[in-house]
């Protein structure tokens, strides 16, 4: 396996105990075809895996949910630099952040502030009393195609909307997922009530939001 000498920083924070990991990821640290950041309390992991098609899979532990996040991204994406953020398909929490060191240790330490105003507004003491029911989530197959799909466009500018120049995000309920520009808000809806439709989107060549 060959990849580019580059490296990046991917944090997460552990549902268990609210630590905040963070490391440092090169690709020769991934040579072994998978990396596991575990927290120190022993009951969380992120788990980042190099697939054969040179793509990166990261399974990600959700503060929400009683299950983590798979999520599949470029390589280029993976070790671009830019702070890239991974969030919980059904709520507005950010779990996993990637990019240069600097960045990361911002947004995580953003998040710890986010998830204390979170707890106190919800009147609660303990991340375990943040968690939704296993039974009240939407099928999480579903998601995980419609959202690698529309990752891979945006990462191949194959989104596109009125200004030509948008910065584009992905919105998630329980029938669809709402991808959208933050600056010109044009939108555009993908049904997510099946596995069918779910699966008639890996076709998908473009988005073009209106």
């Amino acid at each position: 396996m060959i990849l580019n000498q580059r490296e990046t920083t991917v944090a997460y924070r552990c549902p268990a105990c609210g630590f905040g990991i963070i490391s440092l990821v090169g690709v020769f640290s991934l040579s072994a075809d998978m990396m596991k950041l575990k927290c120190p309390c022993g009951e969380s992991e992120l788990v980042i895996t190099y697939t054969k098609d040179k793509k990166i899979r990261l399974s990600v532990p959700c503060i929400i949910c009683q299950k983590p996040h798979n999520y599949m991204i470029s390589s280029s994406l993976f070790f671009g630099g830019e702070l890239f953020v991974l969030g919980c398909a059904y709520s507005s929490v950010d779990l996993c952040f990637i990019g240069n060191k600097d960045d990361v240790s911002e947004a995580l330490n953003k998040s710890e502030r986010e998830l204390l105003e979170l707890l106190r507004g919800a009147g609660i003491e303990s991340l375990e009393a943040l968690r939704l029911p296993e039974d009240t989530l939407p099928d999480a197959q579903i998601f995980d195609i419609v959202l690698f799909i529309v990752r891979e466009l945006e990462a191949e500018g194959k989104i596109s909307c009125n200004c030509k120049n948008g910065r584009y995000d992905v919105e998630i309920s329980n029938d669809s997922v709402r991808v959208f520009c933050n600056n010109c808000n044009a939108e555009q809806r993908i049904l997510t009530d099946s596995v069918s439709s779910a699966n008639d989107f890996l076709h998908c060549e473009s988005i073009v939001l209106s």
